[in-house]
């Protein structure tokens, strides 16, 4: 089906299809519906460790919904297949297989005035941004992280007592510790910000059964989120020790603890970690987590006029 054919076809949808012409060959991005959900988890799929949180928030969501905090886009060949699968909003996720269908998302991207979170794989994302500064946007913060991964088999250590997923009771002890972990890596403290919102979806994931704790005399000692679960992979995030409680084996016990349980849902778990960080680092590979590819992440300057660019 050619292009000029697909645009006719998708009166259906919510806004009206972009077409985009690249290196001599049609594509068409546009908003992305319900009914497409067994289509793009396919071709989500292909590169499962890459593309766990996209993959998991369409499974935890849906397409279309609210809680994405953005807007889903499909970017197709003259042929009606899928190219390349965006999440452009709050937080910008990109997954293509050819160039041009990363340029049709970052002219997309380029039109949205919330972003505040850009993350890719580093070499495509420096692509990315390429095409997306040209409206004069900047970055107010750039983390080169490591994506690292564990498999079976894992150590075997002893269970740590009172390790547990969280309660909506324990709301009030997790939340301040996950907004400080925020704003010590966007600049952004979302109490601020989005007080309700914040709480809302902290809540959320607790209802989900996704938020571990270790608490101890009404203080949080430990605590870890699972953000995204795919059939093939869970990405983890939020590991958090008390700073008593640190260079003492206690993150290491609880992480060993929930990685084995999370292995038996899904064969991979997933984290990434800031470059930088070599204490954290050392923290995951000695739970037997190994580096598998280099993200970069950037958190936009919305008030920014000059761009700035990749050294």
């Amino acid at each position: 089906m050619r292009v000029n054919q697909l645009m006719q076809s998708q009166t259906a949808t919510r806004t009206k299809p972009v077409r985009a012409i690249f290196e001599g060959y049609d594509v068409l991005t546009s908003e992305l519906l319900e009914e497409s959900k067994t289509e793009v988890l396919e071709f989500l799929e292909r590169r499962p460790l890459h593309t766990v949180m996209l993959d998991g928030l369409i499974r935890d969501s849906g397409v279309v919904n609210t809680l994405n905090r953005g807007t889903l886009y499909g970017c197709r060949n003259e042929r009606g297949e899928l190219e390349g699968v965006a999440l452009i909003g709050h937080a910008t996720l990109i997954e293509t297989s050819t160039d041009r269908a990363l340029q049709a998302f970052a002219e997309l991207a380029r039109k949205c005035s919330r972003t505040h979170m850009i993350m890719g794989e580093t070499q495509r994302l420096q692509e990315f941004w390429a095409h997306y500064f040209e409206d004069g946007r900047g970055m107010n913060r750039v983390y080169r992280e490591l994506l690292l991964e564990l498999r079976w088999p894992i150590e075997v250590k002893a269970a740590v007592p009172g390790l547990r997923l969280a309660t909506t009771e324990d709301l009030d002890l997790i939340l301040p510790v996950h907004a400080q972990m925020a704003f010590e890596e966007s600049g952004v403290d979302p109490l601020d910000q989005d007080p309700i919102g914040f709480r809302d979806r902290c809540g959320r994931r607790i209802k989900q059964g996704r938020t571990w704790v270790l608490i101890e005399c009404g203080q949080l000692v430990f605590k870890a989120d699972v953000v995204s679960q795919t059939p093939d992979v869970t990405y983890l995030e939020g590991v958090w020790v008390s700073p008593g409680k640190r260079s003492a084996g206690w993150g290491t016990r609880c992480l060993y603890q929930i990685t084995r349980s999370l292995l038996m849902k899904a064969p991979s778990v997933c984290v990434f970690v800031n470059e930088e960080n070599l204490a954290a680092q050392n923290f995951y590979e000695r739970a037997g987590f190994k580096s598998r590819a280099v993200y970069d992440t950037v958190f936009l300057n919305l008030s920014a006029k000059l761009p700035l660019y990749y050294s």
